[in-house]
């Protein structure tokens, strides 16, 4: 886990409380999935971090390390593809499985520990933390960097490398998967990773990471998650969610997941990070993640 390159980026008001985490290991359907926890046995609330694509537990965990602050228990698991998490057939990895894999583990860590569970999704983690608060109904509450829904023609082409091939990539997809699905490409030519951050020094890491940006991905994993119907939110009552959206995101426009949250039905709440971009680590932005993952730890505490 290459969290000592990412924490520095930090600011530096945080380097001195930033502690690394403590790796485990949980079994699910053949695979060993890698768990990056910070234990804090006190704590009123929990925290699962999930990750997007190009990322993992390493390199998110300064970041979340310092939005969760030190009152909250936190794990982040490493989905197959990235991270340590041992997967032995990447060629055959689905977002599917994502999906599955986050609810098992839910369901797993509330079985074993009552506290109320958030779950804090960054980029293309926003809309699995979503997705797994509707199908499970056992979290207290979803904060998100970005709600992009891969229904959205517009979300579709924000994400990919090449804006127009977003929007017929559905069905494309489908049509090749039969012939190319197993085919592994870098995920770095397929997305934008040079916007992944305002600091271009940041942006290099994570697309040069071998667990995280550098790593490759099966066709039809694109595939299915960009023919994925997620929950309708005109009917999500799950949990509340709070869009923590980067301000100065040049890679997915804070209006595309704004779009979104404006549709689900239960409670919402937008904050705007100042001058973050897609991974969020500048200032004031990252005062104000602490500040609104605090708040919405209290009001989960209280449920």
């Amino acid at each position: 886990m290459n969290f000592q390159a990412y924490a520095g980026f930090v600011p530096g008001t945080y380097t001195d409380s930033l502690a690394p985490p403590v790796s485990t290991w949980w079994p699910w359907r053949g695979r060993t999935v890698h768990v990056a926890r910070a234990a804090v046995p006190a704590a009123e609330v929990r925290a699962m971090v999930v990750h997007g694509g190009g990322g993992y537990s390493g390199a998110l965990w300064p970041a979340a390390a310092v939005a969760a602050g030190d009152g909250v228990d936190v794990l982040a698991p490493d989905l197959p593809l990235y991270g340590d998490t041992v997967e032995p057939d990447p060629a055959g990895v689905r977002y599917d499985a994502w999906v599955d894999l986050l609810c098992d583990l839910v369901a797993a860590e509330r079985a074993a520990d009552p506290r109320p569970l958030i779950l804090f999704g960054a980029s293309m983690g926003g809309m699995l933390a979503y997705e797994v608060a509707a199908r499970t109904r056992q979290v207290a509450a979803v904060v998100a960097t970005c709600l992009l829904d891969m229904s959205d023609p517009a979300a579709r082409a924000a994400a990919t490398r090449i804006a127009w091939m977003g929007r017929p990539a559905p069905a494309v997809l489908r049509a090749v998967v039969p012939v190319f699905g197993r085919v592994r490409l870098p995920i770095r030519w397929l997305a934008d990773m040079a916007a992944m951050s305002t600091d271009p020094r940041l942006s290099r890491l994570c697309a040069a990471d071998p667990r995280g940006g550098g790593a490759s991905v099966p066709l039809a994993f694109l595939s299915s998650w960009m023919n994925y119907r997620h929950a309708a939110p005109e009917h999500f009552d799950a949990a509340p969610v709070t869009l923590v959206a980067p301000a100065a995101d040049t890679w997915t426009a804070p209006e595309l997941s704004i779009r979104f949250l404006q549709r689900i039905s239960g409670p919402t709440e937008l904050v705007m990070l100042e001058n973050c971009g897609h991974f969020p680590i500048e200032e004031p932005g990252l005062t104000q993640l602490r500040d609104a993952f605090t708040r919405v730890a209290e009001r989960a505490a209280r449920r």
